[in-house]
């Protein structure tokens, strides 16, 4: 398979579902104006890499494609044990800003169900 443009390289497809609220709440980056996400991953990219992920969300059966870009990374056996891998920010368009709208509803009603109660 040849390449168009050996100076831009293809950006790469990273597919993640995320099956369970608790992962995406540890995944999700709200740090990010437009929102963004860790993916897991052994490759290496650098900052600003171009990445396209295709992520699935808990309990929807659509796939979401962001376009985004690696904006820190994780390096293997990095300090703490924290998980090696890719921070990815969404574009700022309106995709993403509906997809940022969307996990923070998802995450919403989990943290509200976490909650203990006074009742029991």
């Amino acid at each position: 398979m040849s390449n168009p443009s050996p100076t831009t390289p293809r950006p790469s497809v990273i597919q993640l579902a995320i099956k369970e609220k608790a992962a995406l709440y540890a995944a999700y980056i709200p740090l990010f104006a437009d929102g963004g996400i860790f993916i897991p991953t052994t490759r290496d990219y650098k900052l600003g890499d171009d990445v396209y992920v295709l992520l699935s969300l808990p309990d929807d059966p659509q796939r979401f494609p962001v376009a985004g870009k690696v904006a820190w990374v994780t390096p293997a056996r990095a300090a703490a044990n924290r998980t090696q891998g890719v921070g990815i920010r969404f574009p700022s368009d309106e995709k993403s800003r509906l997809l940022k709208l969307k996990i923070e509803e998802i995450l919403g009603g989990h943290l509200a169900s976490e909650r203990p109660t006074q009742t029991i």
